[in-house]
């Protein structure tokens, strides 16, 4: 098995067996606590630009291509692990890790301390860093450290993710716009079991095309990177808020906070697992969700903009959710259409639904 490099920003290298594809991959390096459910979180867009650190020891366990992805393909730049198993044992799987990150040509790395990376990654934020797997003999780390200095967290990743043309899904009683900034079809299936149809549209689509459609609802999607760059969704988002009722989610919520008024911000090493707990407030009941966010809703910057707190995180204390005072609409920082409670927060779903 040939080598692999991991370079921080900082200087740091740590070396490694490679897997996947060979080559060389660039991103910020964030890790999740998911013990399972590696293929929707590496097929999940909201990874694009991102190389993922899984903190449970081993991956790959019950193989690959075994369920619905999130996507047609993966969308994390790197992966590294601690173990990637080489012999799963699932009757579903059609082939192994490796061979799964092999087929997308996306870079993988095992046999390293993930843990140690990861109380380094609590302690002093999410990187930079670049993966290479291949002959690392003739890698030049100080010009790797040279392009990682040039790379910038404030890209317009959406662009990259969402889809190029208007498509229409299903064929339900009621039509939710589905404004596409890097959707993870797991919500697009709640949405359709639900027996609504689903007009998907690309994040830069202006209110008026969408309102044309006469939607019964609108839903603002998940997505990657820094939402105060996605200026042209923000726009969308103020123009429709109050036409119709409006659910956002993820990269959605905070879309809407920003239209609306809102400030965001980054956060030190965010939140990525399947087992995050959240209070909501409204209910006082406790849910256990499923994360991937980097960036979330300053709550001093609530005051005066209509939104009051709905939910909070109950490991820090984040805003978890939104809701309007007099409008219909209602946000949630974290997916949803994930079930590790198994179905703890499905229910916002029949909420927002509701109002259609």
């Amino acid at each position: 098995m040939s080598e692999a490099l991991l370079v921080l920003g900082d200087g740091t290298v740590v070396k490694g067996r490679g897997f996947g594809a060979e080559g060389e991959a660039f991103g910020e390096l964030v890790f999740t606590t998911s013990f399972s459910g590696y293929e929707e979180t590496l097929t999940d867009p909201s990874y694009n630009g991102q190389i993922v650190l899984f903190t449970y020891t081993h991956i790959g366990n019950y193989g690959a291509w075994t369920c619905g992805l999130e996507s047609s393909r993966i969308w994390a730049e790197g992966v590294v692990v601690r173990s990637a198993c080489g012999y799963p044992s699932n009757a579903k799987s059609r082939g192994t890790l490796d061979e799964f990150l092999r087929e997308h040509g996306v870079v993988g790395m095992e046999g390293v301390d993930t843990r140690a990376l990861t109380v380094r990654i609590r302690e002093h934020g999410t990187v930079p860093a670049v993966l290479v797997h291949g002959d690392v003999s003739s890698v030049d780390v100080n010009g790797l450290l040279e392009r990682l200095s040039a790379w910038r967290y404030e890209t317009d990743l959406v662009r990259e993710v969402t889809c190029g043309t208007v498509e229409v899904l299903g064929s339900g009683r009621k039509t939710v716009a589905l404004l596409d900034c890097g959707v993870k079809m797991g919500i697009v299936r709640r949405l359709l079991s639900s027996n609504v149809t689903v007009v998907r549209f690309p994040a830069w689509t202006e209110a008026d095309e969408i309102l044309s459609w006469r939607p019964d609802g609108v839903l603002v999607s998940n997505g990657p990177g820094d939402p105060t760059v996605i200026g042209y969704a923000i726009e969308t988002v103020r123009r429709l808020i109050g036409k119709v009722p409006m659910m956002g989610v993820c990269l959605g919520h905070q879309l809407i906070a920003l239209a609306m008024g809102c400030r965001t911000y980054k956060m030190k090493f965010g939140h990525r697992g399947t087992n995050h707990p959240v209070k909501d407030l409204k209910t006082g009941r406790i849910h256990i969700t499923l994360q991937n966010h980097g960036y979330a809703v300053d709550p001093r910057s609530i005051e005066g903009t209509g939104l009051k707190v709905r939910q909070i995180s109950l490991n820090d204390g984040t805003v978890e959710g939104l809701e309007h005072e007099d409008l219909m609409v209602l946000t949630t920082q974290y997916h949803p259409e994930g079930h590790p409670g198994p179905a703890d927060a499905d229910r916002v779903f029949d909420e927002f639904l509701g109002w259609l």
